[in-house]
């Protein structure tokens, strides 16, 4: 398995429905959800003048992420996103 360092985050891309609750399907250029994830591994946190930060992330928390600031990483034929903690934007409750 992949184990983040520092204040990065592993993130696995959501699988998003490409159909409305009505039953429509939609066609895969309607669903621009690209930036919604669950977090599959967390690092330490930062160190800070000689003391680590806490992660405010936990494993499973399904969270908004900047899409531009990730890197893709292919690990066993899954794919995943490597993001540091500060770009991620929000925790979806």
């Amino acid at each position: 398995m992949i184990r983040p360092l520092n204040d990065n985050v592993l993130i696995k891309k959501e699988n998003l429905e490409n159909k409305t609750a009505s039953g429509i399907i939609l066609s895969t250029n309607e669903n621009k959800q690209e930036n919604i994830g669950v977090v599959v591994a967390v690092g330490e946190g930062k160190v800070v003048d000689g003391k680590r930060e806490p992660m405010t992330v936990k494993k499973n928390d399904r969270v908004i992420f900047d899409k531009y600031s990730t890197t893709e990483v292919k690990y066993q034929n899954e794919e995943y996103l490597l993001i540091a903690e500060s770009k991620i934007l929000a925790i979806v409750e």
